[in-house]
């Protein structure tokens, strides 16, 4: 019915992309992040952040992690700074903490959505007796989940504030869902991992769990499967036998 293993008694959702359409808020918020920056570090011949560069070096990853990881592969070296540093800080902290303010306005602007094959999946999975949690790198996922009436369906959620004081890795590494697992009380290979970006669905095969689920909401199903996903939908109520 609902297009897991029959071994499967949990789900350990993402949340950008996967259940909202929020992740291309993020990736507006990262873009204007990124170009302000390097417009104003080389001036108007910048070479502009890509959906290439979103995919690679920053989708599903905590906030200072793509960071970090972005400006190093432009060869650019900046100090951590603190978790609450001024959005004008010079530091990888700094440039993060200004894309959240960005992006929590955006959503602020135009509000969350969920993708109704999503909430028909979740409903679905409810009704199974499936266990459901959240794993996502965002900081504001009790915001998004509250603001798209799916917290409701939520019976653990694992986000950047609890991978930050718990001290776990961020995806591609398995840790925040293995914590979602234990969270649920499962075995990992009695979970499902539903992931749309491809740090997650590497995060969800390196730890073991029992089926890996591919959301494909950009284009990258070849890269989905590469990276560890069992199955690639364009939708969750693909997965759906009465779709």
């Amino acid at each position: 019915m609902i297009g897991l293993p029959d071994t499967i008694t949990a789900c350990l959702f993402d949340l950008d992309g996967v259940l909202t359409g929020t992740a291309v808020l993020h990736r507006e918020a990262w873009k204007r992040t990124f170009d302000e920056y390097l417009r104003g570090k080389d001036g108007d011949g910048f070479q502009e952040f890509t959906d290439a560069d979103y995919a690679t070096y920053v989708d599903g990853r905590p906030r200072a992690d793509g960071v970090r990881e972005f400006l190093r592969s432009r060869g650019i070296e900046l100090p951590e700074g603190s978790p609450d540093d001024p959005v004008d800080a010079p530091t990888v902290n700094g440039i993060g903490n200004r894309k959240n303010e960005l992006v929590l306005k955006i959503i602020d602007e135009r509000g969350v959505n969920p993708y109704p094959g999503s909430v028909r999946y979740l409903e679905a999975a409810k009704q199974a007796g499936l266990k459901i949690a959240v794993v996502t790198s965002s900081a504001n996922g009790a915001k998004v989940l509250d603001a798209a009436d799916l917290s409701r369906f939520v019976e653990a959620r694992v986000d950047g504030l609890v991978i930050r004081r718990d001290h776990l890795k961020g995806k591609p590494a398995p840790d925040s869902f293995l914590a979602g697992a234990k969270a649920l009380g499962v075995d990992p290979k009695q979970a499902a991992v539903f992931e749309d970006a491809q740090s997650g669905v590497q995060a969800g095969k390196a730890g073991g769990f029992g089926f890996v689920v591919g959301v494909n909401r950009e284009n990258q199903a070849a890269e989905l499967r590469e990276h560890g996903a069992d199955v690639v939908v364009d939708d969750l109520a693909d997965l759906l036998e009465d779709k």
